[in-house]
This record gives C-alpha cells, structure tokens and sequence, in this order.
C-alpha cells in the first residue's frame, strides 16, 4: 500500500489524493449499511414482542370474561319429518351462557347440552295444515299455551307436525266439485284419533258441524274480526269496478251475495291457494279484485294489502269465520285442561249458536250459507243468517235476540236455519 504509485501528467493532480478519497467513500457506505441492518433488527425484535405481548394480554382478558355461545338462531325453527310424512316444527332455541371458563369444558358442556336436546319428548304436539295462516293460528296457539303453563314454556315441551290435508292436495278444482266434508280437516283428525298429534288447530270454518269420534272441540281462541276485506288494484270499492270486471273467489258464500248487488260483474270461482298465491294472482292481472278473509291477513300481518273493507250489512261473513278451534281426544284429560284454559267463552258461544244453523241447514261447500252471532251493547245475542242461490238471484235473510247464554243461543241458531228451510222450499238446497 506504501509503494508509490506513478504521477499521471494529464490529470495535473496527485494521484494518492484520487485513490484516498475512494477509500473513505467506500468505508462510510459500509458503515452505513451496518448501522441500517443493525436498527432493523432491532425494530424487528421490538415490535415481535411488542405483540406477542399485546396476543398474551388480549388472551388472558377473553379467558376472565364470561362467554355466551348460541346453539341455534334465536328465531329458526329446525325441522323435523315423521315417517308419515308430517313435519315437526321446533320452538326456538335460547341462549345459553357458558358457566365455566375453560374452553375445553365449555366445548364438552355443548355437546352433552346438544345430545340432551335431541333426547326431550314433546309434552304437546300440535297438528295443523302447512299453509302460513294455518301456521300462524298455531304458532299463536302455542303461545298461549307457553304464556299459560310454566311447564311447556321449555325448549322443545311444544312441537309444531304439518300435516297435508284433502283440500291441500286438490288445487285444480272448486271445492264445491271436490265433495264431501271436512276437505281441511280429515288427515288432521285422523292423526290425532291415531295419537300421532296430542291437539289440533283447526280454523273453525273448516270444520264440520259434526266432529269425528274419540275427539272433543272444548276451546275456541277469542275471535278475529269477522269482516271480509276487498282488494283490488285499480277500484277503491266494490261499486267502483266496472261493468265485466272480474273478482277472484272460491266462497259460494262471497259470490251469491256479491252477484245479488253486482250483477254486472263476473265471479272466477276456483280462485283458490293460500292468501299469498292469491294477491300474487291479483298482481299478475288473472282478475281485478278478490274477497279475502280480514281475519287472515291480520294474522298474517299483511292488512297493508286491504284496499277496503266490507261491512257485514255488505257480505255476512262465513260461520265462525275469525275463530280458531283446538281439539283433542275425548279421553286425554291433560289435554283437555291444557286448552280448556285458553278457552274464550264469548266466542265459544258464538260460534255455537252459528254452527247449530249450519247443522240445521245441513250445509256443505255446495250451498251458499253465512251466519253470524254476536254481542251487543246490552250484552244480549244477535244472530244474522243467510242462504243463497250459487247464482245470486235469490238470497234469503232472517235475524235473532235472545240471551248471550248457551242453551238459548244454540236453539236461536237452529230456529233461524228452520225459518229458511221452509222459505226456501224445495230443492233449493239441491237436496
């Protein structure tokens, strides 16, 4: 390094003053970059323990603090087939809070609370049709009973079986050409003679005026409003519709009376399905209006749809209609206490004045009938009934007031239905 190294002429500079200064560039970029490797390495092991700290100390605050774990969504509903083809429907779960804090005994308190679940027998199991209404009505049936006995407010102490009815099945034609009684209610009342359902819901004017035997009908909830409500995109009231407008209906009873006042409009019977196909029909322009039950749709929370709203001098409602009913067997005292307690006496009563005019009349989906008993402001009955012509033409009315008691609303009910009988004559009924 000391042997000298020759002057270059040209450069007019020493050359050791060149060969120095590259030295000393190169030294301080060395440094540099250790000094630049050392701080990264330290800033690396910095923040690694900064949070390995902040990992530990967020763990240590979960494992202190109580933990919630949900089973199930609050509100879903597990289903379950029977082999005869129903459906069970489970109430919703709870929340459960873990009682310890270890994660392995929390895990292991799930599955035994899991396998515990799959194991409890329903105290009660509730048949019903699978449409939404019928589910709601027994939802709400449900409830009641939850509200009314601490014991069935238990998970899984209520179950929900669908069962397909008659009436279900057979969409493609009237009722009225379909025969028979009981279109809604025979498979419901055969699962229940058979035990396979404790009670049924059942809305009351689906039922016929005779129940099956071994099974007893002790309870009626109290009563939706009873009016029928009218629907319609482009009118405000039934007047308002125009001549040759049709109206969608599967009720006798709803086309009678509305042909004996609008003559000028045209009826489609099989207007049939459940509240929802039916609006969905009416949206897709298949008629211009439909009659549709107030009481559903209240259940149902859909009144937004209601355009107005028939009063009963306008179309006398259906027997028993906005009433539901909860049968069991005639020989399960347990269950007959257990509805017995959500019974509404004044709809009870109600409803049995109605049907024995139905039961006289002999009354079948073929005949125009509507009746309807009520309170009034002095507490006394009033009964309206009527019988009709399918085609409207003749429309036959009597009316009752006696007591609010049931001996005298029952007999109210069957003089009413004879005075029409003799009115009407013979075959108007078609029998």
């Amino acid at each position: 390094c000391n042997t000298p190294i020759p002057e270059d002429k040209s450069s007019g500079e020493p050359p050791n003053r060149v060969y120095l200064s590259h030295q000393a560039s190169a030294n301080s970029t060395a440094r540099t970059i250790s000094i630049s490797i050392s701080i990264s390495i330290c800033l690396f092991f910095f923040f690694f323990f900064f949070k390995l700290c902040v990992s530990i100390s967020l763990s240590m605050e979960a494992l202190s603090s109580p933990l919630h774990l949900t089973l199930r969504p609050r509100h879903s509903c597990p289903v379950k087939w029977c082999s005869s083809g129903s459906v069970l429907l489970f109430p919703p779960c709870l929340k459960t809070p873990a009682k310890h804090n270890n994660m392995g005994i929390i895990k292991a308190s799930v599955a035994v609370e899991q396998q515990t679940q799959k194991n409890i027998t329903a105290l009660i199991r509730i048949g019903t049709r699978g449409s939404p209404l019928a589910l709601a009505q027994a939802h709400e049936t449900r409830d009641k009973l939850m509200a009314t006995h601490s014991e069935l407010a238990e998970e899984g102490a209520i179950q929900i079986v669908i069962i397909k009815t008659t009436g279900d099945k057979i969409l493609s034609q009237p009722l009225a050409d379909i025969g028979g009684k009981g279109l809604f209610t025979k498979e419901i009342d055969e699962a229940l003679i058979n035990g396979e359902i404790d009670i049924a819901v059942h809305s009351m004017k689906d039922v016929p005026t005779y129940l099956p035997e071994k099974t007893i009908l002790p309870c009626n909830l109290p009563r939706e409003d009873v009016r029928d409500a009218f629907i319609s995109l482009s009118a405000a009231s039934l007047a308002e519709l125009p001549a040759g407008s049709t109206v969608g209906t599967a009720s006798l009873r709803r086309k009678s009376q509305l042909l004996h006042k609008y003559a000028s409009l045209n009826v489609l019977e099989n207007f049939r399905g459940n509240v929802q196909t039916r609006l969905r029909k009416l949206n897709e322009g298949v008629v211009q209006a439909t009659l549709l039950a107030l009481a559903g749709l209240k259940r149902l929370n859909m009144t937004e749809h209601v355009t107005s709203i028939l009063s009963i001098d306008e179309m006398l409602p259906a027997v028993a209609q906005g009433a539901i009913g909860i049968a069991c067997r005639s020989n399960d005292d347990t269950m007959a206490n257990y509805i017995a307690s959500l019974n509404h006496e004044e709809t009870r009563l109600a409803v049995a004045c109605e049907r024995a005019f139905l039961l006289t009349l002999d009354g079948s989906c073929r005949t125009p009938i509507a009746g309807y008993a009520y309170k009034d402001d002095d507490g006394n009955c009033i009964f309206k009934g009527l019988v009709a012509s399918p085609d409207g033409i003749r429309v036959l009315e009597t009316s009752r007031k006696g007591l609010y008691a049931h001996e005298d609303m029952v007999t109210m009910g069957k003089d009413a239905g004879k005075e029409l009988l003799s009115r009407a004559g013979p075959g108007f009924f078609g029998f």
